[in-house]
């Protein structure tokens, strides 16, 4: 149980951390979220929104990241 309660720690502090980074990217101009291919369409009563260039270059970026870590502790 004790690994388990290590292991739900750390998951919150990646999460805080991963929130706070959003909450500062999102005060800069950075255009995520209206990149071009990401599909907006404004009905009369409703709005469908699907990010999908920006999903693929967050994928992209947290790929390359992943990529590196792995091959930083090997």
């Amino acid at each position: 149980m004790v690994e388990l309660g290590r292991m739900l720690v750390v998951f919150g502090i990646v999460l805080a951390v991963i929130g706070g980074l959003i909450m500062i990217l999102g005060r800069t101009s950075l255009p995520l979220g209206k990149l071009p291919g990401d599909i907006i369409y404004r009905g009369k009563n409703t709005t469908f929104y699907f990010p999908l260039a920006t999903s693929i270059l967050v994928s992209a970026v947290l790929s390359l990241i992943l990529f590196f870590v792995s091959r930083i502790k090997r």
